[in-house]
């Protein structure tokens, strides 16, 4: 992106509206193909301001909690499928109203709530089970929804048939920034285990983790896939990416403040992992900067450090070919997906201002913060 950023607030997300449409493009290509539905994970991506875009595209949404399902209610207009490990007591008459598709994390929940299901709504939501195959090749035991005593989803050994009444489909979810591959294998596990299920089911939804709009995945593995189960079992398919959507569409704009020495030449920025980009911390990864390199690479190396009071608020080290000074701007890439929907106020540090970068090449600052969001999350 060759772009000016000093008419830009700092630090703020900025997303390429182009790129957006893009990503898009090739999911809406994959629906054509196949006739499954892709829904938006806002779990991953929730810039509402793009959800009239998104919703030209795809079928609706998929949300994880009341007020996930109430924004995709209310500002996408399509479709609202929810899934969550349990559901409030208080909460669930409100969540109905938004809903087309609820999926139960266990018999036990279904149980629970399948007599307010079937009574006094006045639109019909189809009802699911999650399903836990017990096979998963994430290798991080924090994103393997399969792992040892995994509190997500039923195995087959826990499986109740007998309650399979007004059950139109089953979930699972065991996919982590994979390609097609993996799908593959996995949905051979799927039909083998839960197969003689899948022949009364209406839908199948495959959850999310499908790194569809990679530039190295692998589509016609995934259409392959789909039309095994289609073709097998006459089932409607469902897909709920949400990086997938959001996959290199955007950046971090962030300014050095300052640079200081221990060791090594230190950047202060006006940004922070553990604020702006969690993931950087609790995945961890080290994310690209345009125009720097890997220690050593160029000839200043820096470690960029964040503006808060915790020490291990470090983004890594890089190097740059023209020394860094207060007041340089620097992108982070791919910071669309798990930014926004994860980041906070820790220390007071103010979140990034959201802008859209347009097809026509204009800016639009959707959104900057204040002191008032900050005070209105407190007490």
């Amino acid at each position: 992106m060759k772009i000016d950023l000093s008419g830009l607030p700092s630090p703020c997300y900025i997303v390429d509206e182009r790129l957006l449409k893009r990503n898009l493009e090739i999911l809406q290509s994959i629906q054509q193909r196949t006739g499954c539905k892709i829904l938006l994970a806002l779990k991953g991506f929730s810039m509402y301001s793009v959800f009239p875009l998104v919703g030209k595209y795809l079928h609706g949404v998929a949300a994880s909690s009341l007020y996930e399902a109430r924004l995709g209610f209310e500002e996408m207009k399509k479709e609202v499928h929810i899934y969550a490990p349990a559901y409030l007591d208080e909460e669930i008459d409100d969540l109905l109203k938004y809903c087309d598709h609820i999926v139960f994390n266990s018999f036990n929940q279904w149980d629970k709530y399948r007599d307010k299901l079937k009574k006094g709504n006045t639109k019909k939501i189809e009802c699911g089970i999650r399903i836990n195959p017990q096979y998963s090749e994430i290798t991080t035991p924090i994103y393997n929804p399969c792992y040892e005593n995994s509190r997500l989803g039923v195995t087959l050994s826990n499986f109740r048939p007998q309650e399979l009444d007004s059950i139109e489909g089953l979930h699972f979810h065991t996919l982590c920034e994979q390609n097609s591959d993996t799908l593959e294998r996995t949905i051979r596990v799927v039909d083998e285990k839960f197969g003689k299920f899948l022949k009364k089911m209406k839908w199948l939804n495959l959850g999310g983790g499908h790194h569809i709009t990679r530039a190295d995945y692998d589509i016609e593995t995934l259409v392959r896939s789909i039309m095994f189960l289609k073709d097998k079992y006459g089932l409607e398919i469902y897909l709920e990416p949400g990086e997938a959507i959001a996959l290199d569409t955007g950046i971090l704009a962030a300014k050095v403040l300052d640079v200081v020495e221990n060791g090594m030449k230190i950047a202060v920025l006006d940004t922070s992992a553990a604020c702006h980009m969690p993931d950087v911390l609790e995945m961890p990864y080290r994310p690209d900067i345009i125009e720097a390199g890997k220690p050593g690479e160029h000839a200043h190396t820096y470690r960029l450090g964040g503006n808060t009071c915790l020490a291990g608020d470090v983004i890594g080290d890089y190097s740059f070919r023209n020394p860094l000074k207060p007041g340089d701007r620097l992108m982070f890439r791919d910071m669309a997906h798990y930014t926004m929907v994860k980041n906070n106020m820790f220390n007071g540090l103010n979140l990034p201002a959201i802008v859209l970068y347009k097809e026509d090449r204009s800016f639009e600052v959707i959104k900057q913060f204040a002191y008032e969001d900050y005070k209105a999350r407190l007490s």
